[in-house]
C-alpha cells in the first residue's frame, strides 16, 4: 500500500510504525506450515498499546481540525470512537487467552487493584486512560453502537 502524498521526511515514526504493523502482519499470514500460537497475551498487549496510541494521535487530531473543518472532524471524531471499541475488543480478548506460565488464575481486569498490581495489569491502566479518554467526549450510545452498518458517502 502506497501513499499519493509526498513521503519526504514529514512524521517518520508514524511511517516506521506503518511499516512494523505490516511487516508483523506479513509473518503472522498463514503459509503451508502451521503457527503453533498466532496470538498470545504479549502480542495483543503491544497491539493494544498501539491502538490507545493511535487513539490519543486522532483525539488531538479531532480537537485540532474540528473548529475550521467540521465535517472533517465530525469523521475524525468517529474514528475516534471506533479505534476505542477496537482497543476494548483486544483488551477483552487479552483477558479471555490462557497465562502462558503458571496456573490459571483470575484473569480478568480489576480496576481495585491497578495500584500495587502485577506488571501483566498494564494493559488495563493503558485502556483505563484511554476510556478515560473517549468518555470526555463520546456518549454510552455512541460507545455502544455496532461496529458495522455506519454508512458513508464519498464525493469522489
Amino acid at each position: 500500500m502506497t501513499s499519493a502524498l509526498p513521503v519526504g521526511d514529514a512524521y517518520p515514526y508514524l511511517r516506521a510504525a506503518s511499516a512494523g504493523i505490516r511487516h508483523h502482519a506479513r509473518t503472522l499470514t498463514p503459509r503451508s506450515e502451521p503457527v503453533s500460537s498466532p496470538t498470545d497475551r504479549v502480542h495483543l498487549d503491544v497491539l493494544h498499546a498501539h491502538l490507545t496510541a493511535l487513539h490519543q494521535l486522532l483525539d488531538q487530531l479531532v480537537e485540532t481540525s474540528r473548529p475550521p473543518h467540521p465535517a472533517a472532524g465530525r469523521h475524525l471524531a468517529t474514528a475516534h470512537t471506533r479505534l476505542f471499541q477496537a482497543a476494548a475488543a483486544v483488551h477483552d480478548a487479552y483477558h479471555l487467552l490462557p497465562v502462558a506460565d503458571g496456573p490459571p488464575a483470575d484473569t480478568g481486569c480489576h480496576p481495585e487493584r491497578l495500584s500495587d498490581g502485577p506488571p501483566v495489569l498494564t494493559i488495563c491502566r493503558r485502556h483505563l486512560a484511554a476510556g478515560h479518554i473517549v468518555r470526555r467526549k463520546t456518549t454510552p450510545s455512541d460507545l455502544n453502537t455496532p461496529l458495522h452498518g455506519h454508512t458513508t458517502t464519498c464525493s469522489r
